[in-house]
């Protein structure tokens, strides 16, 4: 793990190593949540055994057969890069083996991963079945694809894709999920969750921002996120802003007390819910209909 020197929430992506990305637990002070990215050229095998814990592997670009003693699977229209399809995702439960093949040129892929006391059925979940959802508006409009939402059938992980436009905020209003809390009827209104922004940028120069902070001010860091870095988040806000000319995505990895998104709106800027007047027309910036093109 390469740490920013200037802001320690922000991991740096290292290409001369084997996992341009590679961050446990331990990495994060945290709990549960495990993330890496690495890339296979054509040929080149992934091997391993998920042990104790569930994976989620998120097809980044290219293409892959996989086989796993619970099944195989094989992508045949993983997209180009991140902005030219919507993923493939493979759940993987518990005391799996898999043996993982690229197939292209060269293979991008991010997964995460946790530990578990629970038994789930492996998932593959194709680009067609991805679920969107629009959220903001005005210059705060992204798109989210819904990869392991809330009500997945895993123990903790979640994942989220997210793509901003050129210029416009994201994760905004900025929300939290440091802390578990329920009604009086056990409703869940906010989940206890750790998470990592993981960024893919459109062009090479590009970038985004991101603030992490807290009400008191005991944590507020901003981070100058580019093309393959991981933004931590452990506690608190966490708005985005994409660079001026440049297309963000980012992958969301959670894992935490609940398999849930519950979070609670920064209070000083929740009024900016329903003031928005439209939608950007550049949303949504992806489909499955691009896959394979």
């Amino acid at each position: 793990m390469k740490r920013d020197e200037k802001c320690p929430l922000l991991i740096k992506a290292d290409e001369a190593a084997g996992h341009y990305q590679y961050i446990t637990r331990e990495d994060g002070g945290w709990q549960y949540l495990n993330f890496a990215a690495r890339q296979l050229p054509r040929g080149n095998t992934w091997v391993g055994n998920t042990g104790n814990h569930e994976y989620a592997i998120v097809l980044l670009s290219g293409n892959y057969h996989v086989n796993t003693d619970r099944g195989s699977w094989q992508t045949g229209n993983g997209r180009r890069d991140v902005f030219s399809g919507m993923a493939h995702t493979l759940y993987l439960p518990r005391h799996t083996t898999f043996r993982l093949t690229a197939e292209s040129d060269v293979l991008d892929i991010a997964y995460g991963w946790c530990e578990t006391d629970r038994d789930f059925d492996p998932v593959f979940k194709r680009p067609e079945e991805v679920q969107v959802e629009i959220r903001g508006g005005d210059n705060a409009t992204r798109q989210i694809n819904d990869l392991l939402g809330p009500g997945f059938p895993c123990h903790r992980l979640v994942a989220v894709e997210v793509y901003t436009p050129s210029g416009n905020w994201s994760s905004f209003p900025a929300h939290k999920h440091d802390e578990r809390l329920v009604d009086a009827a056990g409703t869940l209104l906010e989940a206890r969750l750790e998470e990592t922004y993981f960024y893919k940028i459109a062009k090479p120069q590009g970038y985004a921002m991101q603030r992490v902070y807290t009400s008191d001010g005991s944590l507020d860091e901003v981070a100058i996120a580019r093309n393959n870095d991981v933004v931590l988040v452990p506690q608190g806000y966490h708005p985005v802003v994409a660079g001026h000319g440049y297309d963000v995505y980012y992958l969301n990895f959670l894992a935490g007390s609940d398999q849930s998104l519950a979070n609670t709106p920064d209070p000083d800027h929740a009024w900016i819910f329903g003031t928005w007047t439209g939608t950007d027309e550049r949303i949504p910036m992806v489909t499955a209909a691009m896959n394979g093109k």
